[in-house]
């Protein structure tokens, strides 16, 4: 099976325009395409915005029936699809649902793409998308319009990021072993990696997935339910049912996006100079006056670091990586990284008791 990328990632959200903002102002994302009633996109108005390789789609119910509208009810904002690259949208749709996925949108060609629609986790789908050739509008609906310059635009330079790296999954208790089964049988992705995270008294399970072309990487992660409740539990409370944590954002200079983000308002979650004293590698001083993380694994090294959640609901945040060789994940980084995510919703948790 052709499962070749991760497309794009459409979220939906309460404001389009106000999460744009947010996106173009902070991550340096530039509006490519809006679209709405006007363009044929009927109860809804969409924004894709893009950065190096990266396509984020927003889109807002303009009813309250709409589907957009439907989950930010249920969720707040978030993210609603992650859409698959494919060469055949008809093939690999006809392969994921003999493999136990839900078919929701037959193929269909429009505007010059091809697109289909099966079934993911909890409210999130996959969008799977066939570009036959040059020519087609990124999808259909999506038009260059005036007003598209209203947002702000980032300093010329070079781009903070390149694709998106990642996608981390939350998933309840009990639900990460037929969560695995049912990418490798419908998808045909792999287990490349898995492990058991200990943060304090808190416990999780993570395996990660990835399709046969290395394009798509999903990290599917459950909470240990034998342990006291954290952040995962969180998460599921919160955000009301499975869904996507967080998206690793990967970078060319890690620390070189970590200073512009700053800059413009982006918090990043601390790290302890007691990691550090840990680590068998002494790492950059640039690295270790940023907050970032330090890791490898057999084929090289990968830096990361979390950045502070936006979301009202503290259910999505964003992540940097930087990868120097390494394919997958290390040992030492990802219990960090969910340490230092514990101290922000921590010191949260006090805010909240204590108002």
């Amino acid at each position: 099976m052709d499962f070749l990328d991760l497309d794009h990632v459409e979220f939906h959200v309460g404001d389009a325009r106000q999460a744009a903002y947010v996106l173009s102002a902070g991550l340096g994302f530039r509006l490519l395409a809006q679209g709405g009633p006007e363009t044929g996109l009927p109860g809804q108005r969409s924004l894709l915005l893009g950065q190096g390789g990266c396509r984020v789609l927003l889109t807002s119910g303009l009813e309250p029936g709409h589907p957009a509208a439907r989950y930010v009810a249920r969720h707040g904002d978030g993210v609603a699809v992650l859409a698959f690259g494919v060469r055949d949208a008809a093939a690999a749709y006809a392969a994921a649902v003999s493999g136990g996925a839900l078919g929701l949108e037959p193929p269909r060609e429009r505007g010059g793409v091809v697109t289909a629609v099966v079934s993911g986790f909890g409210d999130v789908v996959h969008r799977l998308v066939e570009r036959p050739g040059a020519g087609g509008g990124f999808l259909p609906g999506l038009a260059a319009l005036p007003g598209a310059t209203a947002l702000p635009v980032p300093e010329p330079g070079p781009e903070l990021v390149r694709a998106i790296d990642h996608a981390a999954v939350c998933v309840p208790d009990g639900q990460l072993d037929a969560t695995v089964a049912y990418y490798c049988g419908a998808f045909g992705f792999e287990v490349v990696f898995e492990e058991y995270i200990e943060v304090g008294r808190q416990g999780m399970f993570s395996r990660v997935v990835q399709s046969p072309s290395g394009g798509i990487t999903l990290t599917l992660i459950q909470p240990d339910g034998a342990r006291e409740p954290g952040q995962v539990d969180d998460f599921l409370a919160w955000h009301g049912g499975p869904g996507v944590q967080h998206l690793a954002l990967s970078c060319g200079d890690v620390a070189a996006a970590v200073d512009a983000m700053a800059a413009r308002g982006v918090g990043f979650a601390p790290t302890p100079d007691a990691y550090y004293d840990t680590l068998a590698t002494r790492p950059a001083e640039r690295l270790r006056s940023r907050g970032i993380l330090l890791d490898r694994d057999h084929w090289g090294e990968l830096y990361q670091i979390f950045a502070t959640s936006l979301h009202v609901r503290r259910t999505f945040f964003w992540e940097l990586i930087e990868r120097h060789g390494a394919r997958t994940f290390g040992t030492a980084n990802i219990p960090a990284l969910y340490a230092a995510k514990e101290r922000e919703l921590a010191a949260l948790r006090v805010a909240a008791v204590t108002r």
